[in-house]
């Protein structure tokens, strides 16, 4: 079995009144080679008549955002001219690319009458052969996200991306990204093999799960070893799994604000052209 190296728990980072918690990057690790970023917002209930989502207009260059709504919804617009409003078990994926500026508000009706959310952000890097590719856009509802259930029905994954025993994602990706949520009953077992050389992402987003023989509770993420392919996943409640794996770039990261490039030169070059207009205008 794949030994695990470190548990990270998610650290409490409010962002105004949305309750924020973020395992990565921390302290103790910077990257899980090529997932670079989480902000785990919620649980929490809304009140009628909220501001909602606090995300205005912002850029983003050379890296990918993951979103998955459990609950409430996101209203997403870009400078590329997309719009959607996404809810409860739908995911929005966007390569920003060589640029793009985009911003993440609630939509007027969650606004208006509230409710409980809750919504994880993942940044996937991309490669440096990738990381100015034209910028694009998918936001899928739950009923475009591919399922399968295993153990006689006790864990059901949601297939976001890639591939897992012949089950297809829902997203066309860039780069080989397996990316899922998996929902467990009590008493459910996955077992799952992962090739060694591929980096595991396994952050736990409700309740507890047994792997590997270790007690992991919810906003924890689990650091493993490349040593070998077996996970063995059990759940002693209602639990819910994000989980992924990639064969890791192994190029160099430098990040700053939202870009995220191999050098500081490239870096330099974002902010110069943003501030040029170059990502395109804002005018929503």
């Amino acid at each position: 079995m794949r030994s695990i190296k470190k548990i990270h728990k998610a650290e409490y980072s409010p962002i105004a009144d949305l309750v924020t918690y973020s395992p990565l990057p921390s302290r103790s690790l910077q990257q899980i080679d090529p997932f670079l970023f989480l902000n785990h917002h919620g649980h929490q209930v809304y009140k009628p008549n909220n501001r909602g989502l606090p995300f205005g207009p912002h850029p983003h260059r050379g890296m990918e955002t993951v979103t998955f709504i459990l609950e409430g919804d996101i209203m997403h617009k870009d400078s590329g001219g997309h719009e959607s409003v996404i809810t409860g078990g739908g995911v929005q994926w966007m390569t920003a690319g060589r640029g793009l500026i985009h911003a993440e508000v609630s939509s007027s009706d969650f606004k208006k009458t509230g409710g409980p959310l809750e919504i994880l952000q993942l940044w996937v890097n991309l490669p440096a052969k990738h990381k100015m590719t034209e910028p694009r856009y998918e936001g899928l509802q739950k009923d475009s996200i591919p399922t399968f259930t295993l153990d006689e029905g006790k864990v059901t994954v949601n297939m976001v991306s890639g591939s897992w025993d012949g089950h297809t994602g829902a997203f066309e990706t860039l780069s080989d990204i397996v990316l899922s949520t998996v929902y467990f009953q009590p008493g459910g077992n996955l077992n799952v093999q992962v090739p060694a050389e591929r980096n595991i992402f396994f952050y736990i987003i409700k309740g507890t799960l047994r792997v590997n023989g270790q007690e992991v509770p919810f906003r924890n993420l689990v650091e493993f070893n490349n040593d070998a392919p077996e996970l063995t996943v059990e759940a002693s409640e209602d639990s819910i799994l994000l989980f992924g794996h990639a064969v890791p770039f192994n190029e160099p990261v430098v990040a700053q604000g939202p870009f995220v490039m191999n050098t500081q030169a490239e870096i330099h070059q974002a902010y110069a052209d943003y501030q040029q207009g170059k990502f395109g205008s804002w005018n929503h």
